[in-house]
């Protein structure tokens, strides 16, 4: 699978969007500004991710994003599929027409199609049981910890 910029982008961005969601809709100009995300580029992303119905858009003053399903209900692969971010590992993109090596004719598929066919199956699988609560929830344990050896470290050196 080559996840591309887009893909990693649109998921850092949600992860961003559902830690901060419980007080108000959240801008995508402060996500641009936390993430060092391009506002244009997150305009596009969050475009699409409003037409697969995973977030949903306020208007007016203080308006922004929010999820429009509990973060548990969205995965991974929901955000990529929903950037239109290809999750192929194969050299035909799936068509079964590889033409790697000048033996085939057209339309066979190479060797290794089937073993690249499997893993885009199984990353399909792996992302669809990353849930995006899940990341928010390694997200937060990770703020815990960080904030417990800070304490720990102003404690030791007083």
């Amino acid at each position: 699978m080559r996840l591309t910029t887009k893909g990693r982008f649109a998921v850092t961005a949600m992860i961003d969007l559902a830690l901060r969601q419980e007080s108000g809709p959240v801008t995508l100009a402060g996500i641009s500004q936390r993430q060092e995300i391009s506002l244009s580029y997150l305009e596009q992303l969050f475009g699409k991710l409003r037409r697969h119905e995973i977030v949903e858009s306020v208007r007016g003053p203080g308006g922004g994003y929010n999820l429009a399903r509990p973060a548990e209900k969205v995965t991974v692969a929901d955000i990529i599929i929903a950037v239109d971010e290809p999750l192929d590992a194969t050299q035909c993109g799936g068509k079964q027409n590889c033409k790697h090596s000048s033996d085939h004719q057209e339309g066979h598929r190479c060797m290794t199609h089937d073993l690249w066919a499997t893993l885009n199956a199984k990353m399909v699988d792996y992302l669809d049981s990353v849930s995006l609560k899940d990341l928010v929830d390694q997200q937060r344990q990770k703020s815990l910890e960080e904030t417990v050896v800070v304490v720990h470290r102003s404690h030791a050196s007083a």
